[in-house]
């Protein structure tokens, strides 16, 4: 009898190298758009640059204002912005297939909380600025992240072998809700001062003052975004449910294990550096299944692409459009994502 497996899992000789065609093409243009977005942010703002005078190498940098704004105070914002947005979006595409849920974020298991509350606690407890040669917030902000992603998987995988994604859904609601408490508590007995600063970064900033927290978040969000180069096919079989996917030559529990640990340390890591920016996760993956289809190997590099630019844009929208005040970049996505959420609950209701 002949096998069917293999038949199933591979598509038509003519079709795979369309796809591969087609995986490139989508790449190379969504990578160059976040390269582009990245080059043309620095130079929008309320201080008019020319790009002219910031490569001006006969030009000392000490007296060349253009450059210093570019490199100094606009070029790491923009760096930071297409790293939290690539990490935000490409989580949200792995948790939607993971957990089967078209309207799952990168927020939904609690990871953010748990970022958030190791912010607010050294916020509040006044901790120094540095703290072992590193910035202190966005430490215990990532510590947060692996605190909460640690307790969510030990409850998924308490009862069974493997991972019930069930569980993991519910786990991480519950832990949302409950450190949220804890940080409303926490902000009650902070001063006002405290107060104020904690509130703002929860709202999400890009303000990251230079090119530290970008080389300090690096490194997580570059092992997230190689384990996501691992998983579209796998997340393809996923979605159809975990027994068809193992039929089909799927290692379920090592794919929802790669799934959950990688999508959970690219948001842990992009809430240290910018803060619980929310609605990048659920915007960018449906735009790009709009545009591309649904196939995980176009979504996934798509997302990553397009978050990173879509975090950039809505950057330089919060420090231009009540200019000389600069908003929040948290507050410019969530005016955006709620009614696109709205719209997606009607959708799929």
């Amino acid at each position: 009898m002949r096998d069917t497996t293999a038949t199933l899992a591979a598509p038509h000789p003519a079709t795979a190298g369309d796809l591969r065609t087609r995986v490139w093409l989508v790449q190379i243009g969504f990578g160059a758009l976040a390269v582009v977005t990245c080059l043309v942010a620095p130079l929008v703002g309320p201080t008019s640059i020319s790009l002219s005078r910031v490569f001006d190498a006969a030009i000392p940098f000490a007296e060349n204002v253009d450059a210093q704004v570019f490199f100094i105070a606009r070029l790491p914002r923009a760096i930071a912005g297409a790293l939290v947005g690539a990490s935000l979006a490409g989580a949200g595409v792995v948790l939607q297939a993971l957990l089967r849920n078209p309207l799952a974020t990168p927020f939904t298991l609690g990871v953010s909380a748990g970022a958030s509350l190791g912010a607010m606690l050294v916020i509040t407890l006044g901790v120094p600025l540095t703290l072992l040669g590193s910035a202190a917030v966005p430490l215990a902000s990532f510590a947060g992240a692996l605190g909460a992603l640690a307790i969510v998987y030990f409850l998924a995988t308490m009862r069974r072998q493997g991972l019930s994604t069930l569980v993991l859904l519910l786990a991480g609601v519950t832990l949302n809700s409950l450190f949220s408490a804890i940080i409303l508590f926490v902000q009650y007995l902070a001063d006002p001062a405290q107060t104020l600063q904690s509130v703002r970064w929860v709202m999400g900033n890009l303000d990251v003052g230079g090119y530290g927290p970008i080389l300090w978040g690096i490194a997580p969000i570059g092992v997230a975004l190689v384990a996501f180069a691992r998983l579209p096919r796998a997340l393809n079989l996923l979605t159809m449910g975990a027994d068809s996917a193992a039929t089909r030559g799927v290692d379920v529990l090592r794919t929802q294990r790669l799934a959950f640990l990688s999508a959970s340390l690219a948001t842990g890591a992009a809430v240290a550096v910018g803060g619980p920016i929310g609605f990048i996760g659920i915007i960018v993956p449906h735009l790009v299944r709009l545009l591309v289809g649904a196939d995980h190997r176009l979504v996934l590099p798509a997302s990553i692409g397009l978050g990173a630019a879509f975090l950039v844009v809505c950057d330089v929208a919060a420090r231009t459009v009540l200019s000389p005040m600069e908003l929040p970049v948290g507050v410019i996505t969530a005016m955006l994502g709620g009614p696109f959420f709205l719209w997606l609950l009607v959708r799929h209701r």
